[in-house]
């Protein structure tokens, strides 16, 4: 009897206490709502899923084959989407999402075709790191890579 009680004051205080888990598609919606703003031209949306010091990277190589990481700021990225001429669509196309979760942290792996006005522009893929905060799941890193040949995925 002793047994039975011991089980049972245990089993109820772990569901008590256990924290609900992060899933592959709460991963996956997080990257969703970054580009619905994103195609959408709404930043609030962008903003949602967005750390505050969101920092961007992109990495690539230049017209004389150097490799290159070039940091950008969040703030130029919303100022350029809000400043966005009506007549541009961009259409950033995710091929896949490869998710890993740890605990209060997560990785996103996204291939991409970028598309302007309906014309290639580049390919490439997108690096989220993504970490629960006190205001939810946020992206707290985004790096990209770019290129415009070999986008066989």
């Amino acid at each position: 009897m002793k047994f039975a009680i011991l089980f049972f004051c245990s089993l109820v205080s772990s569901i008590m206490f256990s924290q609900p888990t992060f899933s592959e598609a709460d991963a996956k919606q997080v990257i969703d709502v970054f580009f619905e703003g994103f195609h959408q031209g709404d930043t609030l949306k962008m903003r949602s899923v967005m750390a505050e010091e969101l920092v961007m990277q992109t990495a690539f190589s230049d017209a004389q084959g150097n490799h290159k990481v070039s940091n950008g700021k969040a703030s130029d990225l919303l100022l350029a989407i809000a400043n966005r001429p009506e007549t541009q669509q961009w259409d950033e196309r995710l091929l896949d999402y490869k998710v890993q979760i740890d605990g209060n942290l997560a990785h996103v792996w996204t291939p991409y075709e970028f598309w302007l006005n309906g014309k290639f522009i580049h390919c490439g893929a997108n690096a989220f790191t993504l970490a629960k905060t006190n205001e939810g799941w946020k992206i707290l890193h985004l790096i990209d890579s770019r290129r415009k040949t070999d986008c066989g995925y």
